[in-house]
């Protein structure tokens, strides 16, 4: 037990070393061009840096995650803030949003390529409609989740609707909301490689295309192998981000107490 739990730490390397190991060894084994080495993914994965192609590919790709999934949750928070506040506005805008949400986010491309035209607008709005529905639904799921009692404690100490809101609802629907971020943020990237592989002719999913005509299996591992890496850092960055905002408000709460 002593030496499991010192190797415990570093445990998780160990069955990705040995599956890069064993890459490596039926790839030089078999020696075909359609399942090539490891060493020779990274070299490419080098080359493809050095030369600028990666990195521009990739920066058009991150530009468009960024400004579509910001503005998806920001509106998703705000709106479903709104409807688990407000009975009222729940009641007219569940059963739309219901509606609309089981449609997959890539099957509003056709309808989106005649309104918006293939541009960069396409791939952003896409990204938007993949944030917002699971972050709203998530948000509203998180308000109604809450105690009454603490409400009713708040407004029995005279805070207004505004400041209970803020300060004792929202606090405490943060993790259905981070719940929602989490896993549309690895979504986001999953949607943009889609539609950059169907419409848009920059990007990691333009690349893919680019590399799946020119039989270049290297360069199609390089762009899942990024793909992989950025879904797993926007989960774990909003992973941390909520351990740091919900830990910092918990220690408050029992200092309060």
């Amino acid at each position: 037990m002593k030496i499991l739990k010192k190797l415990k730490p570093g445990w998780g390397l160990f069955p990705i070393l040995v599956f890069l190991i064993l890459w490596e060894l039926i790839a030089r084994i078999n020696d075909t061009p359609l399942f090539p080495p490891f060493s020779e993914v990274i070299i490419e994965f080098y080359q493809l840096i050095a030369s600028g192609v990666l990195g521009e590919n990739f920066l058009s790709s991150l530009t468009r995650v960024l400004i579509g999934f910001s503005a998806g949750s920001i509106v998703g928070i705000i709106t479903g803030t709104i409807m688990g506040w407000n009975k009222i506005v729940d009641r007219a805008l569940n059963p739309i949003f219901n509606l609309f949400f089981p449609i997959p986010t890539l099957g509003w491309i056709p309808l989106l390529m005649l309104w918006i035209g293939i541009n960069e607008m396409l791939p952003i709005t896409l990204i938007f409609i993949c944030a917002f529905f699971p972050v709203m639904f998530n948000t509203v799921t998180g308000i109604k989740n809450v105690d009454r009692n603490y409400i009713k404690a708040a407004r029995s100490l005279g805070a207004s609707d505004i400041k209970i809101l803020f300060t004792v609802v929202m606090p405490l629907a943060l993790p259905n909301i981070f719940t929602g971020l989490k896993l549309e943020s690895g979504m986001a990237w999953r949607t943009i490689i889609a539609a950059e592989m169907v419409a848009i002719p920059t990007g990691i999913g333009a690349l893919l295309m680019k590399a799946e005509s020119l039989i270049r299996i290297d360069i199609i591992i390089v762009c899942l192998i990024v793909l992989a890496i950025m879904c797993l850092t926007f989960e774990k960055s909003f992973e941390w981000l909520e351990n740091k905002i919900t830990s910092n408000w918990r220690q408050h709460a029992g200092n309060n107490t």
